[in-house]
């Protein structure tokens, strides 16, 4: 019985520690960011990655990919990630159902939606009005994706369910390939690198930008639960101070050197395919130059949640936003 205890005792705890995150052995300077999405959208995160920046911080990171955002904010709420990236309108939802201890959104990464519409013909003179009538996948209903698109086309003119057929109903990661099998999918909206790799295969045309159109929003975002930014301060800023690094690191670099220092996390993708996203984000100016989630931008972004019913009413800008640790990162790097 004396040797059996101490056995029965360690299996307890290990399933105990199997239940409950809390009870994980890594240590304070290691992160679990959940990502959204795969994208190089989010390219000044993964420059700092490969280039080291986040190892002078004396951090480790240890990302995955959720995909969706509804999945992170899961993940944040549930204890199995430390920071999330995904857009701050999930943090809008989880305050809206009454949650205390929710993720509030600490740094800014984009500032414009980066999805592209993307059709099946060549249109050099693209008008809006050539999307009337036709089948689009819009993306999640509820997300950010899809409600941006439905403000662009509804300032556009086509404000009546008659004018616009947005589906909603095509998850996010299988858009591509219903928009390619589908007859009847005439465009859909596609992040980078995915619309630059189905041009590249003659299967696609990318005919506008949606962040062009909607303006500066805060896109994406990092989140953290306010219990977890109490506890640890000095990981925020650290954190904001290697994506910084990152995002100067681009803005100092060809697209060619910036494609090399993306090319570690998309081991599959050609490099002209990663030079071709890199400057059509570029050339709608997506990233954020300060980490600071400003309350203009965030206004505009409950004005594109409530255009698509999707906002019953407003939520505090202080309540949700945090740029405490965004502030001081700034400032430091100045």
């Amino acid at each position: 019985m004396k040797r059996i205890l101490p056995l029965v005792l360690a299996a307890t705890l290990a399933l105990t520690c199997f239940a409950f995150v809390g009870c994980s052995n890594k240590d304070d300077n290691t992160i679990r960011l959940s990502e959204v999405t795969h994208s190089i959208f989010y390219a000044p995160l993964y420059v700092a990655l490969n280039k080291g920046y986040f190892d002078e911080q004396g951090l480790k990171v240890e990302l995955s990919n959720a995909g969706g955002s509804d999945k992170v904010m899961t993940a944040l709420t549930s204890g199995s990630a430390d920071i999330g990236l995904l857009g701050p309108e999930a943090t809008v939802y989880v305050v809206a159902g009454g949650r205390q201890d929710y993720p509030v959104i600490f740094g800014q990464l984009t500032k414009r939606d980066g999805s592209f519409l993307v059709g099946k013909t060549d249109e050099p003179n693209f008008d809006w009005n050539n999307i009337r009538g036709k089948r689009v996948l819009a993306g999640r209903k509820g997300g950010m994706p899809a409600m941006a698109l439905q403000y662009v086309v509804n300032r556009k003119g086509m404000t009546s369910p008659a004018d616009t057929n947005l589906d909603t109903d095509v998850a996010f990661d299988m858009q591509a390939p219903v928009f390619e099998s589908d007859a009847t999918v005439s465009y859909t909206t596609l992040f980078e690198p995915t619309a630059s790799e189905l041009v590249a295969a003659g299967k696609a045309y990318i005919v506008a930008s949606i962040g062009k159109e909607s303006g500066e929003v805060p896109y994406t975002g990092f989140s953290a639960t306010r219990s977890y930014l109490d506890k640890h301060p000095d990981i925020a800023k650290k954190f904001l101070t290697a994506v910084m690094k990152g995002y100067r690191f681009m803005t100092q670099s060809s697209s060619a050197v910036v494609a090399d220092a993306l090319a570690a996390s998309f081991s599959t993708t050609p490099k002209q395919s990663i030079v071709y996203a890199v400057e059509s984000y570029i050339e709608i100016d997506a990233w954020s130059s300060t980490p600071v989630l400003s309350e203009e931008s965030f206004g505009r972004m409950q004005d594109i949640m409530q255009n698509a019913g999707q906002l019953p009413s407003r939520t505090d800008y202080s309540k949700i936003v945090d740029n405490t640790y965004a502030n001081q990162v700034v400032a430091a790097l100045a």
